[in-house]
């Protein structure tokens, strides 16, 4: 497979990447640790070829520029596109009884999931394949974090499948035309898009004035002399949470998310009293159509400001949390162009004793549910349950995210530096959090405050 020309030279950092540069905490750390990765597992089923699937991983790196890019931090900043090279394909052999296979392919997804994976060396791309037996195998894809996305890491095992079966001569359809991320970054710095972000930097700072990002409070104090330590709860929504959840969104004119975030901010509020509430979350980043099918940092932070004053019920509550969703879908920018309008918003990223904790629901193009590409059955592993005291960073603070399963469960998650947070901490408000879903599903006339 045969990419575009390399461009010569050094190019400009994408908005995005400006903004991982913020949390450059050098190589062990922060955006450009070597655990600020992603790691997705999918069941492979079927007589895989190796020599093919080797092919196929190079393919990809051919296809996708972000995979073969350097960022240079510091004073001057730029990126600079590579030549291709070959993907690391680490194969192993996993034993399990037939019945216990499920549940081994998730521990191992885990396991790889906590290899550190430094950001120097080319590609941004690993993968490891565990194979039960000939016809029965776990694909591990890594990237880091500073090259992708979770929406890239769907798409990338879309392009795998499909490059893998073009070369065993049965592909279902072709791939579609790739935006290239440094189209992206050059749009980003024309002047078609300065005149595009006008109206929405005039919407964030009005509604960002005098507001800060609500950081939650820790057991133990920062040390910044001490490297983060990230672990992962992990817990399931039951089937009837979750259609209450699914239900009481749609009666609401509402969003799965916006359930789930009015959940969040009532127990950030019954947890700390505030009644300005700012939590971060993201979109795909994708602003223009072109970009979906694209691999690159393209994931965009997002801060939602909701006012309790005046929310007597939770009901009332998820109807400050819809307007302030659908207002800020409405202007969503590089929030690198947002801070300079009101630095004040992310003051407490540097509090001692507080850590700021995201919020999001994973979002994809095409989730590979199960997905049947020539002599192969597909189906990404979702549904984890199991917790891990070691797992891929985050650049700072928390992580939650929830996925909603087709099995009509939903799969949620807590990432947290075990430097600052306990364990029964993290297991006390994951649990806490689902009393909440509850409550407001249930008995959504009840009070915010609670009684």
């Amino acid at each position: 497979m045969t990419g575009p020309a390399v461009p010569e030279g050094p190019l400009p950092l994408s908005l995005n990447q400006e903004f991982l540069c913020a949390y450059d905490k050098g190589e062990l750390d922060g955006a450009f640790g070597h655990l600020h990765t992603l790691a997705y597992g999918w069941r492979v089923r079927g007589a895989l070829d190796l020599a093919t699937l080797r092919a196929a991983l190079d393919d990809l790196v051919v296809r996708h520029e972000t995979l073969r890019t350097t960022i240079t931090r510091g004073e001057e900043r730029s990126q600079r596109i590579h030549p291709p090279s070959p993907v690391d394909l680490e194969v192993r052999d996993l034993l399990a009884e037939p019945s216990g296979r499920d549940v081994r392919a998730e521990e191992f997804t885990n396991e790889i999931e906590a290899i550190p994976f430094p950001v120097g060396p080319l590609p941004h791309l690993r993968a490891v394949l565990g194979r039960f037996d000939d016809e029965d195998a776990v694909l591990v894809l890594v990237t880091h974090h500073s090259a992708t996305d979770g929406w890239s890491m769907q798409v990338l095992m879309r392009d795998l499948t499909l490059l893998y079966a073009a070369r065993r001569g049965n592909a279902p359809r072709e791939l579609p035309p790739v935006g290239h991320y440094r189209d992206f970054t050059a749009w980003q710095h024309s002047d078609a898009a300065a005149a595009a972000v006008a109206r929405p930097l005039a919407y964030w700072r009005e509604q960002l004035a005098g507001a800060q990002i609500l950081a939650v409070p820790t057991d133990t104090p920062k040390d910044p002399a001490r490297t983060s330590a990230y672990g992962v709860h992990r817990f399931l929504i039951d089937r009837e949470l979750t259609a209450a959840t699914l239900a009481f969104a749609k009666s609401a004119r509402s969003t799965p998310f916006m359930v789930l975030l009015a959940a969040y901010v009532a127990l950030l509020h019954r947890q700390t009293g505030e009644t300005d509430i700012v939590v971060p979350t993201f979109t795909s980043g994708r602003f223009q159509r072109e970009y979906a099918d694209s691999v690159g940092p393209y994931f965009n932070f997002v801060a939602l400001r909701v006012r309790l004053d005046g929310s007597a019920t939770l009901r009332d509550l998820l109807e400050r949390v819809r307007k302030t969703c659908f207002d800020a879908y409405a202007n969503d920018i590089p929030f690198s162009l947002v801070v300079p309008e009101v630095p004040q918003v992310v003051t407490q990223f540097a509090a001692a004793d507080r850590a700021v904790v995201a919020f999001e629901v994973l979002q994809s193009p095409d989730a590979l549910d199960e997905t049947v590409v020539g002599d192969l059955t597909c189906t990404e592993i979702r549904r984890r349950t199991i917790s891990q005291p070691v797992s891929c960073g985050i650049p700072d603070g928390g992580l939650w995210a929830t996925d909603i399963l087709p099995s009509g469960e939903m799969a949620s998650s807590l990432k947290y530096d075990a430097n600052l947070y306990d364990r029964a901490t993290v297991e006390a408000t994951a649990k806490e959090f689902r009393e909440l879903l509850a409550e407001l599903t249930g008995a959504p006339d009840s009070p915010v405050a609670g009684s």
